[in-house]
C-alpha cells in the first residue's frame, strides 16, 4: 500500500488507501483549526477548488466537511486550476476585508489514483505587490498544520458555530480578466485581445481543472485557431488523463499526442499543463518538445523587456527568484537587462518567501513554473501563455518570431541527473561536507542552504555550470544534479561529484 505523503504542500495519497475521507476531513480540519487560531480566533473563508481528475468527488465532500466542521466558511469554486485559485483567494480578501486562505484538491502531476489537499495563505502581513497574497505556506507554518494533522488537535465547533457553505461559478472569468489585466498594467500589451494575431496555439490540459479556463484564455489574447487537445470539462472523458500527466517529453510525444497535434495542424506553439495547471511546458511550432525550463526564462525575458520599455515597477525590483536546481538560462536573460537573480531552497513556498522581501519582479522554477505577482504568487501556467505569445508577436520584438527563433536566443544547457546510494540517511550530511569542502578548495562558490549548490567560478566551466547535491527526504540517497553546455560536461561535473562522495 502506498503512503501518505505530508509536506510543506499539504498531503498527498492514493484515494481508498491512504487517503480516506477520514484523512481528508481530519487534514482539512487541521489547517482550518490552524487558521482560526493563526487569525486569532476570527471567523476564516476558505476558496476552495479541485482539479477535477475523476474521483475527487469523495475527496472534496470530506474536504468540505472539515473545513466546515472546524467553524471555516467555504467558497467552492469547483473545478478549477491552482492559480485560479489564489486569484479567487486574493479577489476574496481584497472584497471580504477578513481572513481568508485557499485550499485545492490536487495531486499534481501523480497519476490518477492519487489526490491530495494543498494549501494557501493570504496573510496581509506577508508583503506582496500588485494586491497579490495567496501563496504556499512557508515551512514553519506548514508543520503546525502537520503536527495539528498527526496529533488530531481539530478544534470541532457546535451545529450553531459550523461554517457557512457558499459556491461561485466565476473563477475562470476571474482569472483570465487577471491576466489580462497583467499584461496592460506591466506594459506588456495594451490592447491584449491582439497578442494572439495570426497565431495557431494547440493547448492539452490532460482533461482537467484547465480544461476551459486555457482555451478561453487562448481565445481572450486574439489567437486565430485554438486546438483544444484533451480538454473535455465534461461528459465521459472529463477528469480521466488521456496520457500520464507530468507534461514531459515522453508522455507529450505519444502518437496523436500534442507534438503530433502541432505538426498536423500548422500550429505555431504547443502547450502542455499538468492535471492543476500550475506547470507549463512549451511545443515548438516543428513540434519539437522545448520542454519546461524554457518556460521561465521566456516569461521573464517578456516581463524584463515590457520593463525596459515602459518602466512600469508598481514598487518592483529588477528582481528574479527562483530555486537552486533551477537553469541559469534565467541567469542569462536576468543580465541582459541588469537584473538580479536570486536562489533559494527548492520549494514554491520558499521562493514566494523571498520574492515577497525583494519585491521581485517575478520568480519560479525550472519545472514550468511561472510566479508573476501581478497575477498571483503562485506558478500560473495562463500568466505564461500570455507572456510566451507575446514574445511570438510583432508587439514583443518589433517583428513576428517563431518560438524555435526565441528558444535559439537563449544560451542553451544540458541538466542531468543521477542518484547516489548511501548506507545509511545519516551519511547524507557527511556527503554534503565533501562536495562542500572540496569544490570550495578549487574555487567555486557553494551555497550549503540545500544541501550543496556549487556555482562554477573556476576553470573550464566558470560561469557556465553548477552542481546541486541535496539529501532525499524518503530514501537513503543522494540526489545530483548538474547543468554545463553540453550533455558531457554536466555528465563530467556528475561523474567528480560521484568520486567526491565515494571518497
Amino acid at each position: 500500500m502506498s503512503r501518505l505523503m505530508l509536506s510543506v504542500s499539504g498531503c498527498r495519497g492514493v484515494v481508498g488507501e491512504t487517503l480516506t475521507p477520514g484523512v481528508v476531513a481530519r487534514f482539512a480540519g487541521a489547517y482550518a483549526s490552524f487558521l482560526r487560531e493563526h487569525a486569532g480566533g476570527e471567523r476564516v473563508s476558505v476558496v476552495l477548488g479541485r482539479d477535477g481528475r475523476r474521483g475527487c468527488e469523495v475527496v472534496h465532500n470530506a474536504a468540505v466537511a472539515g473545513l466546515l466542521a472546524a467553524g471555516c466558511d467555504v467558497t467552492d469554486l469547483g473545478v478549477a486550476m491552482t492559480p485560479s485559485v489564489a486569484v479567487a483567494t486574493d479577489a476574496q480578501a481584497r472584497e471580504s476585508c477578513r481572513p481568508t486562505a485557499g485550499m485545492v484538491l490536487t495531486a499534481s502531476h501523480n497519476p490518477q489514483q492519487w489526490n491530495g489537499l494543498k494549501c494557501l495563505l493570504a496573510d496581509s502581513g506577508a508583503g506582496g505587490l500588485h494586491g497579490a497574497m495567496a501563496c504556499a505556506p512557508p515551512a514553519a507554518l506548514a508543520g503546525k498544520v502537520i503536527e495539528r494533522f498527526s496529533t488530531d488537535a481539530v478544534t470541532l465547533e457546535r451545529w450553531d458555530k459550523v461554517g457557512v457553505l457558499s459556491r461561485r461559478e466565476d473563477a475562470t472569468e476571474v482569472h483570465v480578466e487577471r491576466v489580462q489585466d497583467a499584461l496592460i498594467r506591466s506594459g506588456v500589451a495594451s490592447l491584449p485581445s491582439t497578442i494572439g494575431h495570426g497565431l495557431r496555439a494547440a493547448v492539452d490540459c490532460v482533461n482537467a481543472s484547465a480544461s476551459r479556463t486555457a482555451p478561453v484564455l487562448l481565445r481572450s489574447l486574439g489567437c486565430e485557431e485554438v486546438v483544444a487537445l484533451n480538454c473535455e470539462a465534461n461528459g465521459e472523458g472529463a477528469g480521466l488523463f488521456p496520457h500520464a500527466p507530468e507534461p514531459t517529453q515522453e508522455n507529450l510525444s505519444g502518437q496523436g499526442g500534442l507534438c503530433d497535434a502541432v505538426r498536423e495542424r500548422r500550429c505555431d506553439v504547443g502547450f502542455a499543463l499538468d492535471p492543476d495547471a500550475d506547470r507549463l511546458a512549451l511545443i515548438d511550432e516543428h513540434g519539437m518538445y522545448v520542454g519546461e525550463e524554457y518556460t521561465l526564462a521566456l516569461s521573464a525575458m517578456a516581463i524584463l523587456e515590457a520593463h525596459k520599455r515602459h518602466g512600469c515597477s508598481g514598487g518592483e525590483q529588477l528582481v528574479l527568484v527562483t530555486n537552486l536546481s533551477t537553469s541559469r538560462m534565467l541567469t542569462d536573460v536576468a543580465a541582459r537587462y541588469g537584473a538580479r537573480v536570486l536562489r533559494t531552497p527548492v520549494g514554491e513556498a520558499n521562493v514566494v518567501e523571498v520574492m515577497k522581501r525583494e519585491r521581485a519582479i517575478a520568480g519560479g522554477e525550472g519545472n514550468g513554473g511561472t510566479i508573476w505577482p501581478r497575477s498571483c504568487y503562485v506558478r500560473d501556467s495562463l500568466a505564461a501563455m500570455g507572456l510566451v505569445l507575446w514574445l511570438m508577436s510583432p508587439s514583443g520584438g518589433g517583428k513576428r518570431r517563431t518560438l524555435s527563433e526565441l528558444v535559439a536566443s537563449i544560451p542553451a544547457y544540458a541538466i542531468q541527473k543521477r542518484k547516489v546510494d548511501l548506507a545509511r540517511k545519516e551519511d547524507a550530511a557527511t556527503a554534503v561536507e565533501k562536495v562542500t569542502r572540496e569544490f570550495t578548495r578549487q574555487g567555486h562558490h557553494v551555497d550549503t542552504s540545500d544541501g550543496a549548490w556549487v556555482d562554477f567560478r573556476a576553470g573550464t566551466l566558470a560561469g557556465r555550470a553548477w552542481l546541486h547535491v541535496r539529501a532525499s527526504n524518503t530514501e537513503p540517497i543522494m540526489r545530483l544534479i548538474a547543468e554545463a553546455p553540453t550533455r558531457a560536461m554536466a555528465d563530467g561535473v556528475l561523474d567528480e561529484a560521484g568520486r567526491v562522495i565515494a571518497g
